[in-house]
């Protein structure tokens, strides 16, 4: 089964700006609705960001990022992307992709993100 592989992560100062990448290889990825995930250390992993399949990439962004993230993705890559600014300590988190709300993707590895001074 297909294993996403997330990068971009890394260490950055608070205020500052990240955009992190999926690739999911197969041919399932254009007809899913794909979204990015975290799990910060001590918690459960919760959706970021969704963006739809269709033309319209209708996105929709959890209250934690609204205002600070960007979801998009190119099909023709299998890719999917989150750009966010505007950093904060409590974005400190492992980040993922998947389908949503159904996840057809086995769990990647992730990308590290820390947010510290």
């Amino acid at each position: 089964q297909v294993q996403p592989v997330e990068s971009g992560g890394g260490l950055v100062q608070p205020g500052g700006s990240l955009t992190l990448s999926c690739v999911a290889s197969g041919t399932l990825f254009k007809y899913y609705t794909m979204a990015w995930y975290r799990r910060a250390p001590g918690r459960q992993r919760e959706m970021v960001a969704t963006i739809s399949r269709d033309r319209e990439r209708i996105t929709y962004y959890g209250d934690a990022v609204k205002g600070r993230a960007t979801i998009s993705r190119d099909n023709g890559l299998n890719t999917v992307y989150l750009q966010m600014n505007s950093l904060k300590p409590e974005d400190t988190a492992v980040y993922y992709c998947n389908s949503h709300p159904m996840t057809i993707y086995n769990w990647g590895q992730g990308t590290q993100v820390t947010v510290s001074s």
